[in-house]
């Protein structure tokens, strides 16, 4: 049985989305219960899989075998438990999210059928085994995605996809060119706590510094790592639930999730240590860091500040990872579950903004705060998580990466850590004063302030980031240290 549940959490919503395809347009009811009933179910499969990853077992599943050593191939380890838990419990909330922002919108059917068909490329993504298969769904994901992004059909929107698309496709070439070498070098593209790549004879060792180049500058566009960025402000000019799952859940965390499987599943602690090669990397991550974090204070824009912010914070992640220390790693795995709860309520709170006001523009809403009190208070939860303040969860992933960068002889990674939350508070704060301290235009609501598909959803996600703050130790932390356990 649990050999077929990472099987089943890409299938369930596989098969979710070919019966909403085939749904009539005028069914909204039968197609939102479907998509909600795929969803959970593709939740209900990835936590199922979590007391064995506790436990420190692996669910293994092969697939087809395309040649000697080389399978479809799903292997859930803890690891992959942190990335596929996450995504598919904010699926749940942004899948109910889309139902109230859809309403009005055109072209549901197909919406709501590659939202739904990117879950699956998600768990794919998750639950790989070996570098081969994230590879398949990596550029899955990318496939269904594109739909998504240019739902709008306006030039902006199409001049956005081709570049969303073009660089996921130029790095999933990448990608897929270091396959062949990996598979000449080991033997094998299964990813292993260890490294597979250790035990290379000295004499190709040059051939890893290659490998690795063409794997972190593959994973590294949907990453949003500087100068591969420039797609995901761009890609805004999708729906916000889309929005969202860019930017908090799917795509972008599955660009530092590829990045972390290569570090710690192809290479190995100690053979990067050997090679030296993260270093070079880390000044390309803090600059990243920095400079992402200046362009969100320059955007009025609200959806584009939403969108540099989450170029910074990405580098956390990767900053955290590439330390090759527990605490380093700690802190880069708690910000990939701290950042998609954080972040996916500050979109959800600009959908409701964007759908309640008409206003896209952060001129524009001096005194929103009047009109729309609950959402934001939900944003201000999310703006003041990601600036690392108590108990608010994002706090805990800041305090181990400056930790790590201290007791790692790094202290400018600490630096690079601390100047970025101040550029944090500088690009965040003002949008709270002027929404609850100024004079504008809105009035008090006189019924209920959203449609309550969207408002719920933000709140109880702004509610349970407080709490996975306050109670860390008995949710998220016990997650991380069931990573460390297998690495370190």
């Amino acid at each position: 049985m649990p050999g077929f549940l990472p099987l089943a959490a890409v299938l369930f919503p596989l098969a979710g989305a070919l019966i909403i395809r085939f749904i009539h347009e005028e069914k909204s009811a039968w197609r939102s219960s479907i998509a909600v009933g795929a969803i959970i179910l593709t939740f209900a499969s990835a936590a199922s899989m979590l007391p064995y990853t506790m436990r420190g077992e692996i669910i293994e599943v092969r697939l087809i075998p395309l040649v000697e050593n080389l399978h479809i191939y799903f292997r859930v380890d803890s690891l992959g438990m942190i990335f596929g838990i996450v995504s598919s419990t904010l699926w749940v909330f942004a899948m109910i999210y889309s139902i109230g922002y859809m309403a009005r919108e055109h072209g549901q059917r197909s919406y709501f059928t590659f939202f739904v068909l990117s879950a699956s490329a998600t768990m794919g993504v998750a639950f790989a085994g070996n570098l081969f298969t994230l590879y398949i769904f990596y550029e899955y994901l990318a496939i269904c995605t594109y739909p998504l992004v240019v739902h709008a059909q306006t030039r902006e929107a199409t001049r956005a996809g081709i570049k969303y698309i073009s660089y996921s496709f130029g790095g999933g070439a990448l990608i897929f060119l270091s396959l062949f070498a990996i598979l000449s070098l080991a033997g094998t593209l299964d990813f292993a706590p260890g490294g597979i790549l250790g035990s290379v004879d000295p004499a190709d060792r040059g051939w890893l510094v290659v490998i690795f180049v063409l794997c972190i500058a593959g994973f590294s566009t949907k990453a949003a790592v500087m100068p591969l960025h420039s797609w995901l402000p761009s890609a805004m000019v999708a729906p916000t639930p889309v929005s969202a799952l860019l930017h908090a859940v799917a795509i972008v965390k599955a660009g530092v999730f590829g990045i972390t499987r290569v570090f710690y599943s192809l290479y190995g602690v100690e053979t990067l240590r050997e090679l030296n090669l993260t270093g070079y990397l880390a000044v390309v991550i803090c600059f990243t860091i920095i400079a992402g974090s200046v362009m969100a204070i320059k955007q009025d824009v609200l959806k584009l500040r939403l969108a540099y912010s989450t170029i910074g914070q990405l580098g956390y992640i990767t900053l955290g990872t590439l330390m090759l220390t527990p605490f380093g790693l700690a802190g880069g795995l708690l910000h990939i579950i701290n950042h998609a709860f954080l972040k996916i309520t500050l979109f959800f709170c600009a959908g409701i903004i964007i759908t309640v006001t008409g206003k896209t523009s952060l001129s524009d809403l001096a005194g929103v705060g009047r009109r729309l009190p609950l959402t934001m208070l939900a944003f201000s939860i999310g703006a003041f998580g990601l600036m690392g303040m108590l108990p608010i969860c994002g706090y805990l992933s800041k305090y181990y990466l400056l930790t790590a960068g201290f007791s790692a002889g790094k202290p400018v990674y600490a630096y690079v850590i601390l100047m970025s939350t101040v550029l944090n508070s500088i690009y965040y704060l003002p949008i709270i004063v002027n929404a609850f301290f100024k004079q504008g235009l809105f009035e008090r609501p006189r019924s209920i302030e959203a449609p309550l598909t969207m408002l719920v959803p933000t709140v109880i996600l702004a509610v349970a980031a407080v709490a996975l703050g306050l109670f860390a130790g008995y949710t998220t932390i016990p997650l991380v240290n069931a990573v460390i356990r297998t690495i370190f």
